[in-house]
């Protein structure tokens, strides 16, 4: 009886230790999912800013070329 018990809780402890094991692997794998979607983040972000620019840029030659336009008429 007693051997059956130690038997019963090796296996729940071994069945513990290969979850633990599984579940440290999934963090792992979230922890380089995260770190790969920040620096997606990051250059999405300095494209926003750099073409934000350049729609600044060019919203300024418009109105120059619109300003001009109008001084000839």
């Amino acid at each position: 009886m007693t051997l059956d018990l130690l038997e019963q809780l090796e296996s729940k402890i071994q069945n513990t230790v290969d979850t633990i094991a599984l579940l440290q692997m999934e963090v792992e794998e979230l922890k380089e999912d995260k770190q790969g979607l920040t620096e997606k983040g990051e250059q999405l972000q300095a494209e926003n800013i750099r073409l934000t620019e350049e729609h600044q840029q060019w919203q300024s030659r418009l109105s120059a070329l619109v300003g001009k336009i109008e001084e000839t008429e």
